[in-house]
């Protein structure tokens, strides 16, 4: 089981990892930085995504920081290279979580909880009823969602009492069995705390 996990991340990184290079974030290629730190900014709410640092494509895949941070967050302006972005800024914990995730590592390094927010929403793809890592598998459906913030860090579902696939309530466990589970809130981040 172990290594069918581990061959389903790798693949699931190189998938995403490739098309992201290929697509160059779609639009961001044709972007300019202020246009990309803009998209940036609006994963998360302004309080936090005004002081956070900026990450932006760079040649050869590469991430190069547009802006510096004060408050230990970062931003990126796209995930996963589809006609619409999705942004994502996470504190320090999270942005190592997606550095190894795109990075292809087998498992994430970091030693604490990460806590990530997509307010314009993002993208997964589900096969049989799960939410599943590779994209690019036979009969995979890409499914759009809609604001939300996240967990990083191992979830187990059965023990969180938690689905593995969106439904009603808004939260689940999503890649469920891997090294990369995380929890999944659909809720407007910037809806928080009013």
């Amino acid at each position: 089981m172990k290594k069918v996990v581990l061959i389903m991340t790798a693949v699931f990184v190189l998938s995403i990892t490739a098309h992201a290079a290929a697509e160059g974030g779609k639009g961001a290629k044709s972007m300019t930085k202020e246009d990309m730190i803009r998209l940036a900014e609006s994963a998360a709410p302004h309080r936090i995504s005004w002081d956070a640092a900026i990450l932006v494509p760079g040649e050869g895949g590469a991430w190069v920081e547009a802006r510096q941070g004060t408050n230990g967050f970062t931003c990126l302006p796209d995930l996963s290279a589809q006609e619409e972005a999705d942004p994502i800024c996470g504190d320090a914990a999270a942005t190592l979580w997606v550095m190894d995730l795109l990075g292809g590592k087998e498992r994430p390094s970091n030693t604490v909880p990460g806590i990530a927010y997509m307010a314009k929403g993002g993208w997964h793809w589900e096969k049989d009823g799960l939410v599943i890592m590779d994209m690019k598998a036979p009969g995979a459906k890409r499914v759009k969602e809609p604001p939300h913030w996240m967990i990083l860090w191992p979830f187990d579902p059965k023990a969180a009492m938690l689905p593995v696939i969106p439904g009603k309530f808004g939260a689940y466990v999503m890649y469920e069995g891997t090294p990369y589970s995380h929890l999944m809130i659909y809720q407007d981040p910037n809806q928080m705390g009013k």
